[in-house]
């Protein structure tokens, strides 16, 4: 067989435009964005330098800092729970649903949704029964008046009720990639195994679950990094109130540096998103690398 040699020249000519072009979309705006963290600035007057006094701020003496990172993470926790359930799903239409195609694409579809509408049509639900709220409203009509309460202005349920609209927003997101990964494997090895005895449930113990590994990679990245970086939901919802109880890293960073005009303070925040985003990268590849390992 005739391989095709190319010099290593020519895939660097084709490869350095879009390198480029990557590192000043990607690189370039967060070596800035740290730089502006360095700042006392309100991105009107003059920047004034003051080294790391942001972050000093930011980690010592700001309140809402640290309890919006601990949302952030519970976010992102809370977004991989569903996803075994989303690859069970997948296992059952797949060997039980004839058109399966046909219910992931119904659970796709509040995917395709604007958040903007999510945020409303959930608000809506999660009114107060006077003000026409689906839930308070079910739940008054099967006696259950003492289950209700104004889900998204009492603080300690508010963050609680935004992590239900993100599973329910995603959930069909990560169906889909699990069912198609599914999909995609190889029939041999289940028509080799069904020979030998290992059918149904334990195919998947033993077939399913190792091959699926790098997709189910795939979804946990996803969720989990998605999560830390989630701001558009939580401002529609709530704005991060009340009170700052569903204030998260991104919308603390965004009252910070819009609301208050502290673009350097806000800036840092945004410095420490992107290291946060990084490091849990890292370590998630690093023990799915081992998992792949494992199983491979």
């Amino acid at each position: 067989m005739n391989v095709l040699k190319v010099p290593t020249r020519t895939i660097a000519v084709f490869v350095l435009p879009a390198l480029l072009l990557y590192i000043c979309l990607v690189f370039v705006p967060i070596i800035v964005s740290f730089y502006t963290g360095l700042l006392n600035w309100d991105g009107i007057t003059a920047a004034k330098f003051i080294g790391f006094g942001n972050f000093k701020n930011m980690f010592l003496h700001d309140p809402i800092f640290w309890p919006s990172v601990l949302r952030t993470l519970l976010y992102a926790v809370a977004s991989i729970v569903e996803i075994p359930f989303c690859l069970l799903m997948a296992i059952l239409l797949n060997r039980y649903v004839r058109k399966g195609n046909a219910l992931v694409s119904i659970y796709f579809t509040p995917v395709i949704l604007s958040v903007v509408i999510i945020g409303q049509l959930w608000s809506t639900i999660y009114n107060p029964a006077a003000m026409g709220g689906m839930l308070n409203g079910v739940l008054t009509s099967i006696g259950l008046e003492r289950w209700t309460h104004n889900w998204l202005t009492e603080p300690k349920i508010a963050m609680y009720c935004i992590y239900v609209v993100s599973l329910w927003q995603y959930f069909g997101y990560h169906l889909l990639i699990q069912f198609t990964g599914i999909q995609n494997l190889p029939s041999e090895i289940y028509e080799a195994a069904k020979i030998d005895g290992a059918d149904g449930f334990k195919a998947d113990r033993y077939i399913t679950l190792p091959l699926i590994v790098p997709i189910f990679k795939i979804s946990v990245v996803l969720a989990f990094i998605g999560s830390l970086q989630a701001f558009d939901l939580v401002m529609v919802m709530t704005g991060g109130g009340p009170a700052h109880a569903t204030d998260v890293i991104s919308t603390h960073m965004y009252n910070s540096s819009i609301l208050s005009q502290k673009y350097g303070y806000g800036s840092a925040i945004a410095t420490f998103l992107v290291l946060v985003c990084l490091s849990f990268t890292v370590v998630i590849n690093l023990i799915f690398s081992r998992l792949e390992k494992k199983f491979g």
